[in-house]
């Protein structure tokens, strides 16, 4: 990237992550942005989908809810998650998203410090489009009868 997108950066300007859950933009990482401390991207998760429970050793996470709804999961306490809400999740702490509507849930992921969205970059289940690819509408088959 150039010095000028380091300080202003644009979603067709990163990668996309694509999951069979959803997507992710990382807007800020060391990669992206140099930054040190912290990472933050944009988590979109599929109707009926979500993000499973998984912990972050060391790492400290914040989820705001941009739009949707959905259920929250952090240790053993559930709740139902709408646009505005923030979640804490402390390191090393299990939790899980899912999107509970029909309609997309769009969230701003933060960790502290960087490293689990790597982690995500590595999985074998993750597919990399290249800055400014769309991810294509995968419509799932009627079951046969």
């Amino acid at each position: 990237m150039s010095h000028q997108r380091e300080r202003f950066v644009r979603p067709q300007d990163v990668e996309t992550q694509v999951f069979d859950w959803g997507y992710l933009k990382w807007l800020s990482e060391p990669r992206v942005t140099a930054a040190e401390k912290f990472s933050a991207g944009v988590v979109i998760l599929k109707p009926g989908a979500g993000h499973t429970a998984h912990r972050h050793p060391g790492c400290e996470e914040i989820l705001y809810v941009i739009s949707g709804t959905g259920e929250q999961m952090v240790a053993d306490e559930r709740r139902s998650i709408a646009a505005g809400d923030l979640i804490h999740i402390p390191p090393d702490v299990e939790h899980e998203t899912i999107n509970t509507a029909w309609e997309e849930l769009k969230l701003l992921a933060v960790y502290a410090p960087p490293g689990p969205e790597v982690e995500l970059r590595a999985m074998p289940e993750c597919t990399i489009l290249r800055p400014g690819e769309l991810p294509t509408l995968q419509t799932p088959r009627e079951h046969d009868t």
